[in-house]
């Protein structure tokens, strides 16, 4: 598919930089989710301090990777 170029000579960004835009997005927003459920469940089961701390940022990542992953491959797709 041709790429498009706009009135002041922008051109649309490749597959690779949507692919990378999603997964950072997804990153984001999972991270966000993560930072939530974790301090949730953490506090829950009794956790403070450093392993408090520790337990979130483990959550966040996972949370963070997984959804960044997921968003990246839908991104792929619409390419």
């Amino acid at each position: 598919m041709p790429v498009a170029v706009g009135p002041y000579g922008q051109t649309q960004p490749r597959c690779f930089d949507r692919v990378k835009m999603g997964f950072m997005m997804g990153f984001a927003v999972g991270m966000a989710a993560g930072a939530m459920f974790g301090t949730f469940s953490c506090l829950r089961i009794g956790m403070r301090g450093r392993e408090l701390m520790g337990g979130v940022g483990k959550t966040m990542m996972q949370s963070g990777g997984t959804f960044g992953t997921f968003m990246a491959i839908g991104m792929g797709i619409r390419c």
